[in-house]
């Protein structure tokens, strides 16, 4: 293995939740009077924290989000989750294959812990990721594209910024891991490969991740 620290995304990565994320999210804010359509919600908001989706209305429309928006979007979410939420094909055989090589691993992801941890219930990925494993946007204030994130999950697990690995589907994602002077692999399978361009590679199937990050 060529790294000491395996960091994980989230959603798209880890859980197939993308899809059902930003389906609901297009769909709230059109409802809010804020037309957007899925391919737009995947494009502006996927894999950024929940504040780049106020910035951004705001910067666009002049009016501020409702302040319970959040709150009623994550209900959405979290009910979608319980009935339609998969991990994405592959991962758990390479969690499988880092636990059993004792390679370290974690998380660090936009989305919220509570938005982590259900993800992760629904999925059974819990097993994998006990609460030192998992990191937040929420942990620093300042999500993807700033390094902050990265930065922060490394140095909780021990490790140099320069011996770590960054597992993203998100162009926000690549610039971050980038801009924290860390390798990117970067996920295609819901992302044109153009768009993550910054990655050190480029792979579409999760189940060749093992192979390659031993490569």
């Amino acid at each position: 293995m060529r790294y000491d620290l395996v960091i994980f995304d989230n959603d798209g990565v880890l859980v197939d939740s993308e899809p059902i994320s930003n389906r609901l999210l297009a769909g709230y804010l059109t409802e809010l009077g804020h037309p957007t359509s899925y391919e737009e919600s995947l494009r502006d908001y996927m894999g950024s924290a929940m504040h780049r989706v106020h910035d951004i209305v705001l910067e666009r429309t002049g009016r501020r989000l409702p302040e319970d928006f959040d709150d009623v979007f994550h209900g959405r979410v979290f009910a979608a989750f319980e009935s339609e939420l998969e991990p994405v094909p592959g991962a758990v055989g390479v969690l499988e294959k880092l636990a059993a090589d004792g390679v370290a691993y974690c998380v660090a992801s936009s989305g919220s812990h509570e938005r982590i941890r259900v993800g992760h219930r629904k999925t059974g990925l819990d097993r994998f990721f006990g609460d030192g494993r998992i990191f937040s946007s929420q942990d620093v204030g300042k999500g993807k594209p700033a390094p902050d994130l990265f930065l922060y999950a490394a140095e909780r697990m021990g490790v140099a910024p320069g011996r770590c690995v960054v597992v993203e589907d998100s162009p926000l994602g690549v610039e971050a891991a980038v801009a924290a002077g860390m390798d990117v692999y970067g996920f295609t399978a819901m992302t044109p490969a153009s768009r993550l361009a910054g990655a050190g590679r480029l792979f579409g199937d999760m189940a060749e991740l093992a192979a390659l990050l031993a490569d």
